[in-house]
């Protein structure tokens, strides 16, 4: 269910504005995004899974609040986020 150290890795090397950058708003976003994606696969074949489904809620607001952080500081950055990503916002 979570992100294996090669998957991060992978996504941080993607989604990084500069090298060694680990936590700028995109990577972060990129991880989130596939925690959740993790957990709704899960969730899938566990139904009445609730603490998941608890922390699935967590996560999805938290990667809302960091959308929302960037938009307000850069709009075009946002797009180009959310259209990387697949993200309806």
């Amino acid at each position: 269910m979570s992100v294996t150290q090669e998957e991060k890795q992978q996504i941080i090397a993607e989604y990084a504005r500069s090298q060694g950058d680990t936590g700028s708003v995109e990577v972060q976003v990129a991880v989130l995004t596939r925690r959740i994606e993790n957990l709704t696969e899960h969730l899938k074949t566990h139904k009445k899974d609730v603490s998941t489904t608890r922390g699935l809620l967590g996560l999805v607001a938290r990667r809302r609040r960091l959308m929302r952080y960037l938009q307000g500081r850069d709009a075009k950055r946002h797009h180009d986020l959310a259209e990387r990503l697949e993200l309806r916002y």
